[in-house]
This record gives C-alpha cells, sequence and structure tokens, in this order.
C-alpha cells in the first residue's frame, strides 16, 4: 500500500496514478486568516487542518490537496484582518475545485472542514454528489472529551488554544486571555486558561482516528 501524500508534492503523471488507482483526496478546509480571539493567530484554522489532514496522510494512502483558506464565516467580519465570502461564493468555489478532481478521474472526495459557519454549505454541496463525504472537525475527536475542564466554548477555548500549543506554542499569546463571555469584543468564546500541549495532541490524535475510521467505512475497497 502506497504512503499517503500532499498533491503538491506530486508530479502531474504521479497525480494521475494515483487517481487511476482509485486514491481518496482529501481537501482540507480551514480559514488562513480569521479571529480567535485576543491569543490566538488568524491562521488558526489552516494550521489546523493542515496538521490533520498530514496525520491523517500518515495512517492512509489518500491525497491531501492544499489546503482551502477562504471560505463562509459570518461572525468574523468586524474583526480586522478576518476574511470572509458569501456563502454562495464559498459554495461555487469548492463546487470548481471538486468538480475540477472529479474531471481527473478522482472517485472519492473527503472535505476536511474545520469550521462552524461552513458546514450548512458544504452539506448542501456533498448532497449534489454521491462521491464526497464531508468530515466536520466539530464532531471528531469525542474520545477525547474526558481530559477537558470545558466543553461549552467553542471558538478559541480550551480545545482549540490547546491543540495550537501543541502545533505551535510560541504563536499562542496565553499572556493576553480574554475575560469569558464577550465575544463581540474579543472573536473568542470559552474559557482557555487550562489549555495544555498534552491535551491539544491527544485532541489531534482522537480527531484524526474518528477520521480513519470514517473513511474506511465509506471506501473499504480504498485501503
Amino acid at each position: 500500500m502506497p504512503a499517503g501524500v500532499w498533491l503538491e508534492d506530486l508530479t502531474w503523471p504521479e497525480a494521475r496514478a494515483r487517481f487511476d488507482s482509485g486514491a481518496v483526496v482529501v481537501v482540507p478546509v480551514g480559514a488562513a486568516a480569521k479571529a480567535h480571539g485576543p491569543h490566538l493567530p488568524l491562521k488558526t484554522d489552516a494550521l489546523t487542518a493542515r496538521a490533520l489532514a498530514q496525520r491523517l496522510l500518515e495512517r492512509l494512502p489518500v491525497v491531501a490537496a492544499p489546503v482551502v483558506g477562504f471560505g463562509f464565516y459570518p461572525a468574523f467580519t468586524a474583526f480586522a484582518g478576518s476574511q470572509h465570502l458569501s456563502a454562495d461564493t464559498f459554495k461555487a468555489m469548492m463546487r470548481e475545485l471538486i468538480g475540477g478532481f472529479a474531471a481527473h478521474g478522482v472517485r472519492r472526495i473527503a472535505i476536511l472542514n474545520t469550521g462552524v459557519s461552513t458546514e450548512a454549505p458544504l452539506d448542501e454541496l456533498a448532497g449534489e454528489r454521491d462521491d464526497t463525504l464531508v468530515l466536520h472537525m466539530r464532531r471528531l475527536g469525542g474520545a477525547a472529551d474526558r481530559l477537558f475542564d470545558r466543553l461549552d466554548g467553542g471558538h478559541a477555548d480550551e480545545r482549540e488554544t490547546s491543540v495550537m500549543l501543541a502545533l505551535e506554542p510560541r504563536g499562542v499569546r496565553m499572556d493576553r486571555l480574554a475575560p469569558e463571555g464577550d465575544f463581540a469584543a474579543t472573536g473568542g468564546t470559552g474559557d482557555a486558561s487550562r489549555a495544555t500541549a498534552f491535551k491539544g495532541e491527544r485532541l489531534l490524535a482522537a480527531r484524526v482516528d474518528d477520521m480513519v475510521a470514517a473513511l474506511v467505512a465509506r471506501w473499504p475497497d480504498a485501503f
């Protein structure tokens, strides 16, 4: 069984060979610039999406496409640097990207979605096709829930901050944590004060376990 690989590292004949062999193409979606409280960098989603895809291709022979860094994020337009597309534009962009893979012979496509507002447009898109599976990060990694003191945050919270401490600790400004509860002022929700890199590593591992299980269940003959 070949190892998983990033699409960008292949030549086009190598990509064609992977596609012809029936490889699953994973399309990570994560905002390249979106507010995550005053303590996390704008690239948090994109970094998380790439890290999850990297860990996945170390487990399965998938082809990971470049991270889609733009999406439908209406709740963050007031925060400097946060980039946002309308739902229709985002869906049209994703439809064209996936259609391009299908035109190249890809028969199995998995979208790895790190956002929440992007869930509905991506579900609508997947409903138009029988070759596409959407994996929503919010629903992955439940086995690690017991490690966290608070599960009710949702954004730039204990879980997301723990993941960033695991992936890029120098980018986390723990001394700038904002008081809990005022999203309109901070761009974050929940209490991140108990975040740790250990919790982040365990959550990443649990999410990848769930991704592997979902892909194998959907396309057992691909692995």
